[in-house]
């Protein structure tokens, strides 16, 4: 019998850690950012660790290794490439309007991602007799391919990928804090300025019989010098920033965000694994449902925004960068440290061709262009996906 107090409780437990989730994915990024830009690491090779990167797909997917939820991981993995495409780019395609034509540099990360998923779909249908070198082979292309990329950005063959990641407040106080160059203070104006708004202030201006002015030791309608006072002349002070913060601050933030990934990664992979037991549905099938939709809401909020601004780039390098993370890295940790004899049995066929569909569909839209109700035709495909998941292999 189901114990529905058990059941409010890891329904609960999933939201907060999603919003946990959110909080260190934002703090890891963002001071790896600063620390590296402190540092003096290439921008290049920050964009590409840090734009499209899944960092909180990983946290999530360690977290289900640590439990012996290797099963759950996969279903994450599968799951939030699919939503990737079908649910989030679908959703940028449905708020552009118009017919959408794609740039150079967002039909290589298309193509890219297509042959990092037929690798890894074919990885995957022969995992029994490769076992855990698969493992290694999908780090190794991840390694190449960030380093690929980066050569090829430096270069000025392709665009660097854009920065996915959520405004906030905190970001935008720690990109003020390095800014040095434009941090405005009061010794910037020049001493002609600053004489010329001083001769301005003590102006005279006789007063007119419109407006007499009577002092008590003048006649009557004697016109009376009068000055304007200074503020009305003067220029508004500028606003002076705050010095940047120091390095240590930083390195903690940085430590925090980890932190907070890793506890919320535990949370999210146990209470989906709870509830699976709860309900007597497999890992696998959660996994590409509830939680791939769930960690792969930030991605679908950037296609929405992106999409209604017209940012066609940053829809397709938010869509290609997260697959390539997830069936490159976070794949590759899965297989070299996950149940083997666990892998093997809960791969499913349909899964791999849902999975391979979906990123030739990815491919074709961006290279012969886009409209409107193709992603409403990739929206309703993947509810359908959903459907079946639970329909046929719960």
């Amino acid at each position: 019998m189901t114990s529905y107090n058990n059941v409010f409780f890891n329904a609960s437990a999933f939201v907060g850690g999603l919003f946990l989730l959110e909080f260190g994915a934002d703090r890891f990024v963002d001071h790896t950012a600063i620390i590296a830009r402190r540092l003096g690491v290439s921008p290049t090779l920050i964009a590409l660790l840090t734009a499209g990167a899944e960092w909180e797909e990983l946290a999530v997917i360690v977290a289900a290794l640590s439990q012996g939820r290797s099963t759950l991981a996969l279903g994450n993995i599968l799951g939030s490439s699919i939503s990737n495409i079908l649910g989030a780019f679908s959703l940028g395609l449905i708020f552009t309007s118009g017919e959408i034509k794609f740039d150079r540099s967002s039909k290589i990360y298309t193509a890219l991602t297509l042959l990092f998923t037929v690798i890894f779909v074919l990885i995957l249908a022969f995992f029994k007799s490769i076992g855990r070198t698969a493992g290694g082979i999908l780090v190794a292309l991840f390694v190449g391919y960030v380093v690929s990329i980066g050569y090829y950005i430096y270069k000025g063959v392709m665009a660097a990928p854009e920065d996915d990641d959520d405004d906030s407040d905190d970001d935008d106080d720690d990109d003020d804090d390095d800014d040095d160059d434009d941090t405005a203070s009061v010794s910037d104006y020049s001493e002609s300025t600053l004489k010329d708004e001083e001769s301005a202030s003590q102006k005279v201006i006789p007063l007119t019989p419109l407006t007499p002015f009577h002092d008590n030791n003048s006649a009557p309608h004697e016109s009376v010098p009068f000055t304007k006072p200074e503020s009305s002349f003067a220029k508004p002070a500028p606003k002076v920033r705050k010095p940047p913060r120091s390095l240590t601050y930083h390195i903690v933030q940085l430590i925090a965000g980890f932190l907070a990934l890793s506890l919320s990664g535990y949370i999210l992979s146990h209470s989906v694994a709870s509830l699976a037991d709860t309900f007597e549905l497999s890992g696998t099938v959660l996994g590409m449902t509830v939680l791939s939709i769930a960690t792969t809401l930030p991605e679908k909020f950037i296609a929405i925004c992106s999409g209604s601004r017209g940012q066609n780039g940053i829809v397709v390098a938010n869509t290609a960068g997260s697959n390539i993370f997830l069936l490159t890295l976070c794949a590759g940790v899965l297989f070299l440290a996950g149940d083997v004899e666990a892998l093997v049995a809960s791969v499913k066929t349909f899964d791999l061709l849902v999975t391979a569909a979906s990123a030739s569909v990815f491919t074709v839209v961006v290279f012969v262009g886009a409209k409107r109700w193709m992603g409403i035709a990739l929206l309703v495909l993947y509810f359908a996906f959903i459907g079946a998941e639970f329909a046929f292999y719960r």
